[in-house]
């Protein structure tokens, strides 16, 4: 598998995340960002499965990049 690095935003202190990939193979998109750890917003969360987590992605992220996804 290659991933295709798509963008990232300028929220991070880093530089480096949150980001989108593309997986070249499968189209898929792969995010990289903090995991949600809020207790409350986990709890709402349904059915997550066992290798599932959550990711917080900022809304300027879409912005920014949602014509290299496709169907977005």
């Amino acid at each position: 598998m290659a991933l295709e690095f798509l963008g990232s935003s300028n929220t991070s202190q880093g530089g480096g995340c949150p980001s989108f990939y593309r997986d070249t193979e499968t189209g898929d998109i792969i995010v990289q960002g903090i995991a949600l750890t809020d207790p409350d917003k986990r709890a709402q969360l349904l059915k997550v499965k066992p290798g599932e987590d959550a990711v917080v992605v900022p809304a300027i992220l879409f912005e920014l990049h949602a014509e290299k996804i496709p169907g977005v």
